[in-house]
């Protein structure tokens, strides 16, 4: 257990929330999770589950009181369920895109220094529901994957391909060369209701507090705004994100009645 606490930063990462662990347990190999920790009294039917998914994948579950787990996950709700795993993995984005060449239609995201990792985690989530073929953060000055965008998405982050980048201008030129349009967040921008998100795209989603940086403005083809008449003139980025990527969904999908229509 001391092994795991003093190796935190380099080896270890953590997975926490009944959902969040429940999900991570089915899905995920049972190499990248070191240990199970559960806490003592938690309800008989969450402990069930992981007793036989534990079973099943041959990990060792430990019983500790509740002031264990707040001091692993730093006083984070983690409802009496912590995993212990190897860090999290991004994706090569040569590899992603590899992945999805043969797609008429592939759509990216890129985020422009997101700092919040509860807003990572909150569009990670809605990026799965929308169908998001994979998100691309650049290395510096943003929330990286951890414990809480893990928790956040709900389990999102195991379906989602993250790419981390050096340069996000540069990986924009990389983009343009294979035929992908960039779409950006601006107040000035064109009413969101009006974008046709089909084909070969990028949404671009600014900093909460400074937007997109003036650089990687410069390179978009068409930039975006939500119309406000409160006031208060800015949304959270999460809930921003939310309302662009429905956008892309409906203009996609013909919706009707409630009926998604291939």
């Amino acid at each position: 257990m001391e092994k795991i606490m003093k190796s935190d930063s380099n080896n270890v990462d953590f997975v926490f929330g009944r959902h969040a662990g429940l999900d991570f347990l089915r899905t995920q190999d049972a190499s990248l999770i070191n240990k199970i920790f559960l806490q003592n009294g938690v309800q008989a039917s969450i402990a069930d589950q992981v007793y036989q998914l534990a079973k099943k994948k041959k990990i060792i579950v430990q019983s500790v009181p509740k002031s264990k787990l707040d001091k692993l996950v730093d006083q984070q709700n983690h409802q009496g369920l912590v995993l212990a795993i190897t860090p999290f993995e991004y994706t090569d984005l040569n590899d992603l895109l590899k992945s999805i060449e043969e797609k008429a239609d592939p759509f990216l995201l890129m985020l422009d220094s997101i700092e919040d990792p509860h807003n990572l985690g909150s569009i990670l989530r809605t990026a799965d529901a929308t169908g998001v073929d994979g998100i691309i953060i650049p290395q510096r000055r943003a929330s990286g994957l951890t414990s809480v965008v893990a928790k956040t998405s709900t389990g999102a982050i195991d379906y989602v391909p993250v790419v981390r980048v050096n340069n996000l201008v540069q990986t924009v030129d990389t983009l343009k060369d294979k035929g992908y349009w960039f779409f950006g967040t601006a107040m000035s921008g064109d009413n969101y209701t009006n974008w046709d998100a089909r084909g070969k795209c990028v949404l671009v989603i600014g900093n909460e507090g400074k937007g997109i940086s003036p650089l990687l403005l410069k390179q978009m083809d068409q930039t975006l705004t939500i119309p406000m008449t409160g006031h208060v003139q800015s949304l959270n980025a999460g809930v921003a994100t939310g309302i662009l990527l429905y956008q892309m969904f409906n203009s996609r999908q013909a919706v009707k009645n409630g009926q998604i229509k291939q």
